[in-house]
């Protein structure tokens, strides 16, 4: 998935009851950001920089959605623990993930293993994917990506 791209017909179960599915999101703009894993330092503190500025998405009539391999329930303890107004996407069969090509080779302590590369996608009303961050260093992030939702939905 990179810029240009349309988004597939997706679904996946979310937080709340709801269901993810990127037919029901045409009509209005939404960004779809993927973490490795609740409760841990960098995925909580992007979480919390994604509800802190929450309101400034809005405002643009964008929704959020955080997407990671963990359980309905763990996500439900992980949104409820930091307040996160939006939907967390439970992927544990990586249906998600694949489509977007976030599942990638990684190294810890010289193991290696798949797992999800931190990122982010932009998305326009009619389903096109306006920007792409890989490889996301989570310090600064959500300001750029409020800054190119500002750009293209302003």
């Amino acid at each position: 998935m990179e810029v240009g791209s349309q988004v597939p017909a997706l679904q996946a179960q979310a937080t709340s009851d709801t269901l993810f599915d990127t037919e029901a999101l045409k009509g209005r703009p939404w960004i779809i950001y993927f973490y490795p894993k609740d409760n841990t330092p960098g995925c909580t503190q992007e979480g919390q920089e994604f509800r802190d500025h929450y309101e400034s998405f809005k405002a643009l009539g964008c929704e959020i959605f955080g997407v990671s391999r963990d359980s309905l329930r763990t996500h439900e303890n992980f949104r409820a623990r930091h307040g996160f107004p939006f939907e967390l996407v439970s992927d544990p069969d990586e249906i998600v993930c694949k489509a977007f090509d976030v599942i990638k080779l990684k190294k810890n302590y010289g193991r290696e293993y798949m797992g999800i590369e931190r990122s982010t996608f932009l998305v326009s009303a009619e389903g096109v994917v306006l920007e792409a961050w890989r490889k996301v260093r989570v310090k600064g992030h959500v300001d750029a990506v409020l800054e190119a939702a500002r750009r293209h939905l302003s």
